[in-house]
């Protein structure tokens, strides 16, 4: 129970991998709010009926306000945010083609929720990291900024940015003992991913073989990365992006 007494929020953690991370966190003794825009509630109940363990709250990661009183509902709930995993994103309803055919607004829409929603939801958690001087700051990118994947412009792009904005939050909030790491996933076979047909028929079974452990990924593959970095035994980490994809990619 490495993560006993801390309270966690996984934002998209109704469903997904959000929810793969929520169900490990519990597992590991925290206590775990869910945010997401729709399901939260209903997910929150599922792992606890009695709302002492798990909290869901309604949120939009890329409105501020939103944000804001979502996070006041944690901790007035729950007592503070130790723990945040930026896991919100826009990726598995996406359509996948060439740059050039996107409209300006369709990669507006990914930016808002890929990059200002993490960017919104550290900002509101950081102020009570600073005060207890302790934090953990998991941002859920994509081993798809590093190998430039086509035809995902918007969502590649957005997760590069993931990337960049980790390490300058492990340099702003390193004085105060919070640490910021990147999970760097590739196409991971979550309940969402496999509502997309198009999807699965596009990059399956290239990204399968292009793995040094050449299977599907499965949540699962996932949840013991988060709870390393979100515990004491990450504590001397910050800053980094780890690829969890089967050895498809050496950084």
């Amino acid at each position: 129970m490495k993560l006993q007494g801390k309270v966690a929020l996984v934002t998209g953690g109704a469903t997904g991998l959000g929810n793969a991370f929520v169900q490990r966190l519990l597992a590991d003794g925290a206590r775990v709010a869910i945010g997401d825009l729709r399901g939260a509630h209903d997910a929150a109940r599922a792992h606890d009926t009695t709302g002492s363990r798990c909290l869901g709250v309604a949120m939009d990661v890329a409105d501020e306000a939103s944000v804001k009183a979502a996070v006041q509902t944690v901790e007035a709930g729950l007592g503070g945010i130790d723990i945040l995993i930026n896991n919100a994103a826009l990726f598995s309803t996406l359509v996948n083609r060439p740059f050039e055919e996107y409209s300006a607004d369709e990669w507006m829409q990914v930016m808002r929720v890929n990059t200002l929603g993490p960017f919104n939801c550290a900002k509101a958690v950081a102020p009570h990291m600073k005060a207890q001087r302790w934090g953990r700051i998991i941002n859920v990118a994509s081993t798809s900024a590093l190998k430039g994947l086509a035809n995902m412009a918007h969502y590649v792009t957005s997760k590069g940015a993931v990337i960049t904005f980790t390490r300058v939050l492990a340099r702003e909030l390193g004085a105060w003992n919070i640490t910021a790491n990147a999970l760097a996933p590739g196409l991971t076979l979550s309940d969402q991913i496999l509502k997309n047909d198009d999807h699965m028929a596009k990059f399956g079974e290239a990204i399968r073989k292009s793995r040094s452990i050449q299977r599907d990924a499965l949540p699962a593959d996932l949840v013991g990365t988060v709870s390393f970095l979100a515990s004491d035994d990450a504590a001397f980490m910050t800053g980094q992006t780890l690829c969890v994809e089967g050895g498809a990619i050496f950084v």
